[in-house]
């Protein structure tokens, strides 16, 4: 008899923000959040160094500046009915080590939003997604003695999202120190290759960047593998021979492995350091978690051979009053009442969320879906005064979805492909909700049994295109991790069964469309279904 895969991810507004992670995952990172100075205005001026910021406020990051507002019916009802704005935040800081060694870099983990960053006036960067972690190098602009970075966050776009945003620097900044030739920024990764005769085959693959010119001819790598006692387990170095250009790879073999479950989320520490000359200059430390996925249209999902069901929720990013900028603790003890209560997995609702997260998860044994994005290349409506009445909003990603898209769901994956907890990456959220934006001719059928703004509109962008974009965002996926599934949560199924969004995708989540199972378990047997949310 054949079963379908149903994963249940329960809708809630229920979440975390930032706190510790390793940072970029190369140099010496050191956290950057004291002695920040925060205006809620705008002003060119203030990105210079000589602007005087002393009747600025004084805080400590992280920082959420809209939960500080008051609340008004006035205000998005789609943000809370909080306001949002534009800000800015400086911060000054003595700088007298040689201007090459180390170099130096700014990560933030997470601004929202259309941030742009200056070092002592000189424009570094620019970052719209609000989510995503990014990093910029200091070192051409920094100068002995006083320093000043700047950093302009533009929310002005109050009604961007459907849920709560916040809005400023979120999460944890960090100071990174590095040599010149350093472990590549998210390039270190592992992968378990096989599971046989008792023995994991683990293969480790990074890069090294450095200068031109550079043949790395006195450097070498030192991969070890520590178990949770800290006994090494593997240990083995990778000549300059065996680099190909500035990239490497090695094979390692782990007897009598533990692998890393829900009930038993076993983690060994992966460390490779870079050496000159025989002195470490670099390293990267890694929690890594061994585990086996299968998913099966018939028989569900396994994980390590053993069937389970998914039992997850969806769970943003904000903390009801404490806003998005929330401590580590908080959301430790949210992930433990979580699984307290029966859940085994977690849906980050719909976007990228701060590190800590994802270890929280990897230490407590949680699964975790990660999502880039909620829409795509046309904004959906906002709800901006009552609750999902009246004229809606249509701000949002889209303006930069085109620039950006691919790379920040590069990012994603980059950033958080070390978690054993992740399983499953989605290249988006009820994009195809009918004619929001998106619309086909079968809309005008009398079989559509869901949801959706009216029948067929000629007029408005066609369903295909959806199939097109996901093909695009699961091939750049696929280039950066193979070892798990694609999947994306599907608002308008009927639709996009007309294209070829549910083929360029690998798992098929169902929002709201729990009816259309058994069909389309039938219709399509080859097609892992399960519920993204219900």
């Amino acid at each position: 008899m054949r079963r379908i895969i149903v994963f249940f991810f329960f809708c809630a507004c229920l979440i975390n923000a930032g706190a510790k992670t390793i940072g970029p995952g190369f140099g010496v990172a050191e956290i950057f959040n004291q002695g920040w100075l925060f205006s809620l205005s705008d002003n060119e001026e203030y990105k210079s160094p000589g602007f005087d910021d002393k009747s600025w406020r004084k805080l400590s990051l992280p920082h959420d500046w809209s939960v500080e507002g008051k609340l008004s019916t006035e205000n998005a009802s789609c943000t809370g009915y909080l306001p949002a704005g534009i800000g800015w935040y400086r911060k000054h800081f003595k700088w007298n080590d040689d201007k090459k060694k180390p170099l130096s870099f700014i990560y933030f983990e997470g601004v929202y939003n259309r941030s742009e960053v200056y070092l002592n006036g000189h424009l570094l960067g620019k970052r719209p997604n609000g989510y995503i972690s990014f990093l910029y190098e200091l070192t051409p602009f920094l100068v002995k003695g006083d320093n000043v970075i700047s950093v302009r966050v533009d929310h002005s776009r109050i009604a961007d999202s459907r849920w709560y945003t916040g809005s400023g620097i979120y999460r944890d900044v960090y100071f990174v120190k590095s040599p010149e030739v350093h472990l590549r920024q998210w390039g270190t990764t592992y992968c378990l290759m096989s599971l046989e005769n008792n023995t994991a085959q683990v293969h480790i693959t990074g890069g090294i960047d450095r200068p031109v010119g550079n043949d790395l001819q006195d450097f070498c790598l030192r991969v070890e593998i520590k178990d949770m006692e800290e006994h090494v387990v593997v240990s083995k170095d990778i000549q300059a021979s065996e680099f190909t250009d500035g990239n490497f790879a090695a094979d390692v073999l782990i007897d009598n492995p533990s692998l890393w479950s829900i009930d038993n989320p076993y983690l060994y520490s992966l460390s490779v350091g870079l050496f000159e000359n025989n002195s470490q200059i670099d390293a990267v430390d890694i929690a890594m978690g061994l585990r086996t996925l299968h998913f099966d249209p018939d028989y569900g999902f396994s994980l390590n051979g053993n069937n389970m069901k998914v039992k997850g929720v969806c769970l943003h990013h904000d903390a009801g009053v404490l806003g998005a900028a929330v401590p580590e603790q908080v959301w430790r003890r949210r992930v433990r009442e979580i699984k307290r209560m029966g859940a085994n997995a977690i849906r980050m609702s719909h976007n990228v969320q701060a590190p800590v997260l994802y270890d929280i998860c990897d230490e407590e044994g949680l699964l975790v879906m990660d999502e880039g994005a909620d829409e795509w290349e046309f904004p959906k409506r906002k709800w901006v005064k009552g609750w999902n009445v009246g004229e809606p909003a249509f701000d949002g990603s889209f303006d930069f979805f085109e620039e950006w898209i691919e790379r920040d769901v590069r990012d994603m994956v980059l950033r958080d492909r070390n978690h054993p907890c992740v399983f499953m990456w989605s290249v988006g959220n009820e994009v195809d909700y009918p004619n929001d934006p998106y619309s086909h001719p079968v809309l005008d059928g009398t079989t559509i049994n869901q949801p959706m703004f009216g029948g067929y509109k000629p007029d408005a962008p066609k369903a295909e295109r959806i199939g097109l974009i996901a093909q695009r965002l699961a091939d750049v996926i696929r280039r950066s991790d193979k070892s798990r599934p694609v999947t994306g949560a599907l608002a308008g199924v009927v639709m996009s069964n007309q294209t070829i969004y549910p083929d360029v995708i690998d798992v098929v989540g169902y929002n709201y469309t729990e009816n259309r199972y058994a069909q389309d378990h039938a219709e399509y047997p080859k097609r892992v279904i399960y519920g993204s949310e219900t």
